[in-house]
């Protein structure tokens, strides 16, 4: 019966009073008898308000109030009537925000106001990260860590909080903690393993907490675990894990930490579901075949919606430009006409990239790109633009199932995959149908459905340095004996035959245990007849590089890793261009020319092969220049030292070139500017307007009191970049 309702509210242009009455003396039934779906027919009722009598309004407003709306009284400025209302109303207000929450974010915050530790699961529209900011405002913590799986998050809670004076944000492991005020460490898991100066750490938060589990093939749960424990177990801080959609977590860990699960599918949004798959099933099932059949269905469904933002979700950052570009295509066969001209990043484009990258063509049109291969200051740039109502079209890779807050009114859940083999499941679906619609944006939103919906599925968080079945070798070697609840496993004594002081280096890198323990042989072997390759400072030569990364590339990489197009190869050849020519459009004017003697680009344009080479170098300087590369020549140098001082030699010092590397090449002291979203290209003209000694602390300082973002050494972009931070 309510799904008929919610298509008549959908398709019907008015009701009268009779109509709208019963609707609400339904509506007003359901609240006592089943709230979600009353939560549901409410949101639908707010998003077409217009069609309902507006003299029952009072009746509206207070079954916005039984349902624990109180965010949406506020926004449809309803006023309530009774006193009883007012007062309940007037509770659920924070003097901290000074906004009012909805029922359940009040509920979920008294009990985060308790002693207990609190886990959450709630849908994407729930708000759990305003309560981040309420913890924040209220200034009852005096240091807290938030974990957050990317740094686009990461930034994005940063530009939230930094209005917030009575602390000092921490987002680089090079910055010293602050005594006079409070500290937050906006940290992804790996930053918080190599900081070395917390002060005693008071809350943790934990977003997309999901990423702990050992079952979901996360490469980085490793490190979320040992993050964790080491906080738990310093500190005994309180702590916030928050996340999606899950059902449940690791047996009896909620009784050993003082903790509370919460599980609520309360939204203030409604995702209507669209079966795209099932009218086209035939031709959809065959791809290969029909590839372009199922390109034009999409491409007419987002003409059709082209006056609502719409994200449509891709398999890979190749399908990303892929797609886009296909679809830029066809609005210019459909006559549309571009809009953004005068967008300021095209301008720094052109200056800094290339003015034949098709993203210039792809912007005017009101389309843009997210995925994991752009650099952040692009990425940001875009999902602004997309909020602020310049885009409509949003092509993105999982990217967005990690968080990304968008104003998307659609989502479209066009390919079936992770990457090429792993197929969506029905926790990751979820994730992606759950950015459909924005809290206080949206009242709802719409997923189309190009493929069928994962098997529905219970969705359990395993939490392996406390559950321990399974666990890796790389979690287990940072568990105290009293710990380990398997003395007797083969993988256990495995560890502990590896001698103490080899222990405490591998267990301080945080990677391949026994990858590791390799190194350590094969440099025992080797220090004799190869010390000139083993011990370098500052630069390596081309034969000290390609020793250092093969140890790394044979010994550290996870079995399920998966590092297709690089190989061992390619990557010593691609680190010396970046690192002697320390510019990636070196890089990617090299890459260019070896893509164009490729038998498989013979067909296409220089420009389709630029293209395809700025596409390749940015992935090459996001995944392996700003993580990869340095954290394996850290852990190869951490080593060698043991090794070289274990045999009374001098050893080398890697660090030099890796931070060169993983900070493309900026001056120390402006680094952390890179870590706000601003292009490198500012970051070096502001070398000339900044002097060395100054501390990265009041590089910002300065740059706000001399208000170097007037220079006229900046393009628009720039400028207005360094203006927002």
């Amino acid at each position: 019966m309510i799904e008929n309702l919610l298509t008549d509210i959908a398709s019907k242009e008015l009701f009268n009073f009779e109509e709208t009455f019963l609707i609400y003396k339904l509506c007003s039934e359901l609240i006592i008898e089943e709230k979600e779906i009353a939560q549901k027919l409410l949101t639908n009722i707010l998003e077409s308000k217009e069609k309902f009598d507006s003299s029952l309004n009072q009746i509206l407003a207070d079954l916005l109030e039984a349902a624990g709306f109180y965010p949406y009284i506020k926004k449809e400025s309803f006023k309530l009537d009774s006193t009883d209302a007012l007062i309940r109303e007037i509770y659920h207000y924070s003097d901290n925000l000074n906004k009012f929450l909805h029922e359940d974010q009040k509920h979920l915050l008294s009990l985060l106001n308790t002693d207990k530790n609190v886990i959450v699961s709630a849908p994407t529209s729930f708000g759990k990260s305003l309560l981040i900011e309420e913890f924040v405002a209220s200034n009852k913590f005096k240091n807290i860590i938030i974990i957050q799986p990317t740094l686009a998050l990461l930034d994005e809670t940063r530009r939230k909080l930094k209005k917030y004076d009575q602390y000092k944000l921490i987002v680089r492991t090079s910055q010293d903690s602050s005594v006079e005020k409070g500290n937050i460490y906006l940290f992804t898991a790996e930053r918080v393993n190599e900081y070395k100066e917390f002060q005693h750490i008071d809350l943790i938060v934990v977003d997309e907490f999901y990423k702990l589990s050992s079952k979901r093939d996360d490469e980085r749960a490793d490190s979320l675990n040992n993050a964790l424990h080491y906080v738990l177990k310093t500190y005994n801080s309180k702590f916030y894990l928050l996340g999606p959609n899950i059902d449940q977590i690791s047996e009896g860990f909620e009784e050993k930490f003082n903790a509370i699960f919460y599980k609520t599918k309360s939204s203030l949004v409604d995702v209507k579901s669209v079966d795209i798959y099932s009218e086209h099933k035939e031709k959809f099932d065959m791809p290969r075949k029909y590839k372009e059949y199922k390109e034009q269905v999409l491409f007419d469904l987002l003409l059709e919606n082209q006056h609502q933002q719409s994200i449509i979700y891709c398999s890979s950052p190749a399908r990303v430009r892929y797609l886009s570009k296909r679809f830029h295509n066809y609005l210019i066969s459909k006559n549309i006409q571009k809009e953004n001209e005068d967008l300021d990043i095209i301008e720094w484009i052109k200056e800094n990239i290339s003015p034949e990258w098709s993203l210039i063509d792809l912007l005017k049109y009101r389309i843009g790109i997210h995925d994991g291969a752009l650099q952040k200051h692009i990425t940001t740039t875009i999902i602004d633009y997309f909020n602020t109502g310049l885009l409509n079209y949003l092509f993105c890779t999982t990217t967005i199932i990690e968080g990304v807050n968008t104003s998307a009114k659609n989502i479209v859940f066009f390919d079936s995959t992770k990457g090429t083999n792993t197929r969506i499941d029905y926790f990751d679906y979820s994730n992606i149908k759950g950015r459909a619609g924005r809290l206080m944006i949206h009242y709802t939103g719409t997923v189309y459905n190009f493929n069928p919906v994962p098997p529905n599925e219970q969705i359990t968080i395993d939490i392996p340095f406390y559950e321990q079945n399974p666990i890796s070798d790389e979690i287990l070697i940072n568990l105290d004996d009293e710990e380990v609840i398997d003395k007797s496993s083969d993988q256990y004594k495995a560890i502990r035959q590896i001698p103490e002081n080899e222990r405490n280096i591998i267990r301080d890198n945080g990677v391949q245990v026994f990858g590791q323990k390799n190194i350590i042989n094969q440099l025992r072997y080797d220090v004799r007849t190869k010390y000139h390759l083993i011990a370098w400072n500052r630069y390596p030569t081309k034969e000290q590089l390609t020793y250092a990364l093969t140890l790394a590339w044979e010994n550290l990489l996870k079995p399920t890793e998966t590092v297709k197009p690089m190989t061992l190869k390619a990557l010593v050849a691609v680190t010396q261009i970046y690192g002697y020519n320390q510019s990636i459009w070196n890089l990617v004017e090299n890459t260019f020319e070896y893509l164009k003697t490729l038998s498989k680009f013979k067909d296409l344009s220089d420009s389709e092969i630029r293209d395809e080479a700025i596409r390749q170098s940015f992935q090459t300087l996001k995944h392996w220049f700003e993580y990869k590369v340095p954290k394996w020549l850290a852990v190869v140098d951490s080593l060698q030292k043991f090794v070289c001082l274990e045999k009374g030699l001098r050893p080398g010092n890697y660090n030099y070139f890796a931070s060169l590397i993983e900070n493309d090449f900026l001056r120390e002291n402006l680094t952390i500017l890179y870590e706000f979203g601003m292009p490198s290209s500012a970051i070096r003209k502001l070398e000339k307007l900044i002097s060395a000694d100054i501390s990265q602390d009041d590089v910002i300082k300065i740059i706000k009191d001399k208000k170097l973002f007037n220079n006229a050494v900046f393009i628009a972009y720039e400028r207005n970049k360094l203006s927002e931070i």
